[in-house]
């Protein structure tokens, strides 16, 4: 009996132990004298997420009007054990993104060099290396490296008429979303990787197949990303954990290492992204000639790639230029589809534009197509690739006007779609305008009331590329095609709760007719 009354002390003391801990960790924005959002047990204020009824991007916008109604320009929720700082007004942004961004440096992402090669790229490098390795790969987006890739970017088009030309003929429902992302397969394939996937003609070809299965989340996935929200990135190292799958990296390591050795070995010149990163492994710059490698290069090995950062940045390159402007292509068809006056504008401008590059898609003629411009950017503003912008504390933070410290270590999470949903800066926000964007309208904005590529020092290396991408797509689409919304296509138009992108409950289904 003493025993059993022993034992029965002991565990109501742990449990006890256990309540008086988890209170203490979420009274910190208490402590900290900043508002914030009533956790549950355990879960801190991501339960919704975690079960599914609502998807990252969802759940932070909910945070955002919450803080926002309450007359707030800031405030804090949980991940899980962790306190998150939310800003909220656009200023305070600003100051994070940009003015002081010396204190938010870094993303805080995950990586480990020895035991998952291909996590250690641009999006989560840190300080210094983040420094070097951006100076070293910002000329390869340059305006004139984006010139150079471009024929090999409309040349993936070509397919994407084939195939839709094949649905017109029939007169069946396209998934839009399935074809977009062959479409961009084929075209980060070749730019990234100079290879030829041939997804468009061949749906299961091998690059595809690759494609499909990064982006299938699954058990695994989830527990994953509960242990990279709730374990400090030290213990992750300690444990080794490795975010990449060996499918995926075998897959990877073998097409880089192929591709690599046949173009050294040969010399071979191909005016895409991977040539531009031999030419940083051997000669240390991006240079203006064809060649990969430069006798008697007197650069620094620092100031070289290595394979691995190569693999890495072609993983990277592939995650953010494949998913993310197939998902932007296939809302911005989505809403031509739903606006038909939009539709025959664009069409009009890009035939009007065409007849003057004697009806060649050229980098110039794209750029020159200003109304595309407006829908591109509108449909980043209304269906947000990017759910939330992350930044951790490097060093004690006092937010200006306030006598708030955010602390060393705590992380920033920025929350994309409720700012981009928020009619104080978009009124009526739900209806798709593109001319939200005309020069006129943007210049009465907050500038940084727009932030699908994020801001400052560490906005996304390759918008413009993944834009020009997006653009030559749609473009390509609408030229030569009228599409018009297929009753396969769920309304009211619903989001997907557990993807890590937008995505619409059913799909995307357009009727494509060929237009004479």
């Amino acid at each position: 009996m003493t025993f059993l009354l022993t034992v029965t002390y002991i565990l109501g003391a742990v449990i006890v132990g256990i309540y008086l801990l988890l209170k203490w960790i979420y009274s910190y924005w208490y402590r900290k004298g900043v508002e914030y959002i009533e956790p549950d047990f355990f879960y801190g204020n991501v339960k919704e997420m975690i079960q599914r009824k609502v998807s990252l991007g969802g759940l932070f916008k909910k945070f955002y009007d919450n803080l926002k109604s309450r007359g707030l320009k800031y405030g804090g929720c949980y991940t899980f054990f962790s306190p998150v700082f939310i800003p909220v007004d656009l200023d305070v942004i600003k100051s994070i993104l940009l003015k002081d961004f010396d204190h938010f440096v870094n993303r805080g992402m995950y990586y480990n060099e020895k035991v998952d090669p291909l996590s250690t790229h641009l999006f989560t490098l840190e300080d210094e290396r983040w420094k070097s390795l951006r100076s070293k790969l910002t000329p390869t987006f340059s305006s004139g490296k984006l010139k150079m890739m471009f024929p090999t970017l409309v040349s993936c088009s070509f397919g994407l008429e084939d195939v839709l030309n094949e649905y017109s003929a029939i007169q069946d429902a396209v998934d839009i979303k399935e074809v977009s992302s062959r479409f961009s397969t084929d075209a980060i394939g070749s730019v990234a990787f100079g290879i030829d996937c041939n997804s468009l003609k061949n749906p299961d070809s091998e690059f595809r197949q690759w494609g499909r299965q990064m982006f299938l989340g699954g058990i695994r996935g989830i527990i994953k990303a509960i242990m990279l929200m709730t374990l400090p990135n030290s213990f992750l190292h300690v444990i080794r954990f490795k975010m990449t799958s060996k499918s995926t990296e075998d897959f990877l390591m073998n097409v880089v290492r192929d591709t690599v050795d046949y173009r050294e070995k040969n010399n071979v010149y191909r005016k895409d992204f991977m040539h531009l990163l031999l030419q940083l492994k051997n000669r240390g710059e991006v240079t203006e000639d064809a060649n990969i490698i430069e006798e008697g290069s007197k650069s620094k090995v620092s100031d070289r790639l290595s394979f691995n950062e190569i693999a890495a940045e072609c993983l990277v390159f592939f995650v953010a230029g494949y998913e993310t402007s197939a998902t932007n292509m296939t809302f911005a068809l989505l809403e031509l589809a739903l606006n038909q006056d939009i539709q025959d504008n664009l069409r009009e401008e890009i035939n009007t534009v065409l007849k003057k590059h004697d009806m060649q898609f050229t980098y110039d003629s794209i750029m020159e197509m200003k109304y595309l411009d407006k829908v591109v950017d509108e449909t980043l503003r209304k269906h947000s690739a990017g759910t939330i912008l992350t930044r951790i504390c490097k060093k004690p933070y006092t937010i200006p006007g306030t006598k708030v410290v955010i602390e060393k270590g705590t992380p920033v999470y920025i929350p994309v779609p409720g700012i981009h949903r928020d009619p104080e800066y978009y009124p009526d926000p739900d209806k798709f305008d593109p001319e939200r964007f005309n020069s006129e309208n943007k210049a009465a904005r907050h500038p940084f009331a727009y932030l699908p590529f994020g801001e400052g020092p560490r906005n996304c290396i390759a918008a413009r590329y993944g834009l020009l991408q997006t653009k030559v797509g749609i473009s390509a689409v609408i030229k030569n095609f009228k599409v018009t919304l297929n009753k396969k296509t769920k309304t009211p138009i619903r989001y997907v709760t557990s993807g890590r992108i937008p995505e619409i409950e059913g799909g995307v289904w357009l009727d494509v007719t060929k237009i004479q």
